[in-house]
């Protein structure tokens, strides 16, 4: 069986066969302002569905990166301490010091009890803004009483890397990180999909 809870931007909490899972841990409250350099910056504007403390244990976290306030809170920093395993990036791994965290590259994977979690390729931004935005992942999960796989795209744009996902696995589900994010200070340049590239992204997928 398959549950998911939408708790807010790119968190939600997914229940597959016992296995609690809970993506990218946002937890404070509206008005919190979030700097990003280079004069960008964002406003958290939504009260989370609930908070860290409604959520309750779960198994792992799935945290596509750690590097932007307005996708790991303070909140959020303060649940991760307490989740028995964080499955992110190497880097994120690095520099969260968490001793339970899992750093994968793309099409790497790990165990979550029965569920088997691989990292996606995901481009936070245009090309060439790797050394500005740093690593982000998606994740696919299989495993379990899965007919198929699961996919989570990560704050990303559509690239080859999300068609190479596609060609891969051909998820049965597909959870898409959209919003078209863009700052005024870096002009019309994107950092996740718009609508278009999502409806491109789920006919791919």
């Amino acid at each position: 069986m398959i549950h998911a809870t939408h708790i807010g931007t790119a968190t939600m909490i997914l229940e597959i066969d016992g296995v609690r899972l809970l993506t990218d841990p946002v937890f404070d409250p509206p008005g919190r302002r979030y700097d990003f350099g280079w004069g960008a910056s964002s406003v958290h504007q939504e009260t989370p569905a609930l908070t860290g403390a409604d959520v309750g244990p779960v198994d792992a976290v799935l945290l596509s990166h750690d590097q932007h306030g307005d996708n790991l809170d303070d909140a959020g920093r303060g649940f991760l301490a307490t989740a028995p395993r964080v499955v992110t990036t190497r880097a994120a791994a690095a520099r969260l010091g968490h001793s339970a965290a899992t750093g994968l590259r793309p099409f790497e994977s790990t165990q979550v009890g029965p569920l088997t979690i691989t990292a996606t390729p995901a481009r936070h931004g245009p090309p060439g803004s790797l050394p500005i935005v740093g690593h982000v992942v998606g994740f696919i999960i299989e495993g379990g009483s899965l007919l198929a796989p699961i996919y989570i795209s990560g704050d990303t744009v559509w690239f080859n890397g999300v068609a190479e996902v596609a060609r891969r696995y051909r998820p049965a589900i597909s959870f898409l990180h959209l919003g078209a994010v863009r700052f005024r200070s870096t002009g019309p340049l994107r950092y996740s999909f718009n609508a278009q590239e999502a409806v491109v992204a789920a006919t791919a997928l």
